[in-house]
């Protein structure tokens, strides 16, 4: 009899009420706000209340390269918190939320897999507690109120052809990413082209997975940047009085998300997908709150270490003065076939690759070799060999997904003891580098590359930003998640290669500059044969077909 589906033993799942996973983890009646049963948002009371509580441990879960399935990251990182609460620990778990575009397209839900999920799965890959809603909402309120005030006098003399602001849609629609609006006469607007991002890529999103707290939403919304006036001062969010009513719509989406694992262990899942083309980390918030009430916290980043990682390791802990103990980093024995042409031997130079991204941070590695059903024993093996000769701290074979906590506890033992050394992180550049330093160590010390290239839209930009004022930002990477490089098609670890920089864009309210590598889209399309396309409900009106 073969094993149920990740969606039936989700279905089958007996969930504990939210207010009992809540009281277990140390939160409050009055803290904790119920959607339903089995999910809760909680209040930023909590970090008062424990303002004086030392810090837990922060372990970030990160991976060598994927394939284009992924190599169940998310399923890692809940056997781990499964595993490491089987050991008596108390850990929690912070997650990104997942977005309609990868659920409906090529990648299936994000709550994990098998016997390692966080439930209830189907709201979390669905509406959850309606965060993306929101945050598509006030971003396009922004876009309604920027478009009207040109139309109706132009009061603060902008000029149409500079303004960057987009539209967002949490879903995979290539159509929309270059569009014209206000066709149709001037009762309609002012024609001009711009375009759609997925909700997940807007800075909308990246500011509500940054703010510390209420009042700090206020001021990086009010900080945003939508285009310059006829004189080329930049024109904001604030002088446009759109950032108030953007506040409102999302003074609940800021409120960390709690959910449970299938067994019972307490879940933030909060913010920040794709981490490809957004910074793609939950957010800040969660993360402070989950280190106020557990021993050890399990924090994942979209995509491998040259994405995810970095970028929490680069901006997210930067700004949020934390200091991680530990990297575990997910290895799978098709991943270094994929790499390697079917040898897994020559596969492990991407996998001592990221090992190596780790050490230029400071931190420990641990390598998780996730266990898919049909792996070889000597194959696991040997992947978790090649590990420790390549430079790994230590590597574990994982039967999360096969075995929920109980296939994770020797990861987790390693973990927990990884995450006992003393750290030595360190960001990989000074802040105060100029723009093109700053990518340039990046791509260098971080891909693998000889050095980039600024293409004319981003050396301009580079150039302007520098006179603005906002040099000393960090630098968000927009680049493929199926290469060290930026081209999609150089597999394993490629050498030789110079990163190109078509354009940069100042997120002034999230408080970074975007680089965009290569061809980087910030709205996938969908594929041929789009996830979509299986899910329905069912003859009793359950859904199937999620995955």
């Amino acid at each position: 009899m073969s094993q149920p589906s990740s969606l039936e033993i989700a279905q089958a799942a007996q969930l504990l009420p939210i207010t009992e996973i809540a009281a277990a983890a140390g939160i409050e009646e009055d803290e904790l706000e119920p959607y339903g049963r089995y999910k809760a948002k909680v209040s930023h009371s909590v970090l008062d209340r424990l303002a004086d509580v030392p810090d837990g441990r922060l372990v970030a879960v990160t991976a060598i390269t994927p394939t284009p399935a992924g190599e169940g990251k998310t399923t890692t990182a809940v056997s781990l918190a499964q595993g490491l609460g089987l050991l008596g620990e108390r850990p929690i778990l912070c997650l990104r939320e997942p977005s309609l575009g990868p659920v409906f397209g090529i990648k299936g839900g994000a709550a994990g897999g098998g016997h390692a999920q966080v439930v209830p799965m189907e709201d979390l890959n669905l509406h959850f507690t309606g965060d993306l809603h929101a945050i598509t909402a006030a971003n396009n309120l922004l876009a309604a109120m920027l478009d009207a005030h040109v139309l109706q006098g132009n009061a603060l003399g902008i000029d149409p052809l500079t303004i960057t602001w987009r539209r967002c849609l949490d879903m995979n629609d290539r159509s929309l990413r270059q569009i014209v609006t206000g066709l149709g006469g001037k009762v309609n607007g002012i024609p001009r082209e711009t375009g759609f991002d997925i909700t997940a890529a807007s800075e909308v999103m990246a500011i509500l997975a940054m703010s510390r707290d209420l009042a700090d939403l206020r001021a990086r919304l009010g900080a945003i940047t939508v285009g310059t006036t006829y004189e080329g001062e930049p024109v904001t969010a604030e002088q446009l009085r759109a950032a108030g009513s953007m506040a409102v719509l999302l003074k609940e989406a800021i409120k960390p998300n709690l959910v449970q694992t299938l067994e019972g262990g307490a879940a933030f899942v909060h913010c920040g997908p794709f981490a490809n083309i957004a910074h793609g980390n939950s957010s800040l918030i969660a993360t402070r709150t989950a280190l106020k009430l557990a021993d050890i916290v399990i924090t994942e980043g979209g995509f491998a270490s040259d994405l995810g990682m970095e970028k929490f390791l680069d901006i997210v802990a930067r700004t949020g003065r934390l200091v991680p103990s530990a990297i575990v980093l997910v290895a799978t024995v098709r991943a270094l076939e994929h790499h390697g042409d079917g040898d897994l031997e020559k596969g492990a130079d991407n996998l001592e690759r990221h090992l190596g991204i780790a050490r230029t941070f400071g931190l420990n590695a641990v390598v998780a070799v996730n266990a898919f059903p049909g792996d070889s024993t000597k194959d696991l093996d040997r992947v978790r060999q090649l590990a420790l000769e390549r430079g790994a701290w230590a590597a574990e074979i994982n039967y999360g997904f096969e075995k929920g906590g109980a296939g994770a506890v020797t990861l987790a033992e390693t973990v927990s003891e990884a995450a006992a050394q003393p750290s030595a992180f360190e960001p990989i550049y000074s802040l105060d580098l100029p723009i093109r330093e700053k990518i340039e160590a990046i791509a260098t010390r971080v891909y693998g590359a000889d050095g980039i290239e600024l293409l004319p839209a981003a050396k301009k930009a580079a150039d302007r930003y520098e006179k603005q004022g906002l040099g000393g930002l960090p630098i968000c990477m927009a680049k493929t998640h199926l290469s060290l490089s930026h081209d999609p098609k150089l597999r394993n670890a490629p050498t030789g290669f110079t990163v190109p920089v078509r354009d940069i864009r100042a997120y002034t309210g999230a408080g970074w500059l975007v680089a965009l590598c290569g061809d980087m889209q910030q709205m996938p399309g969908l594929g041929k044969q789009p996830a979509a396309a299986e899910i329905d409900l069912g003859p009793d009106g359950r859904t199937v077909g999620l995955f």
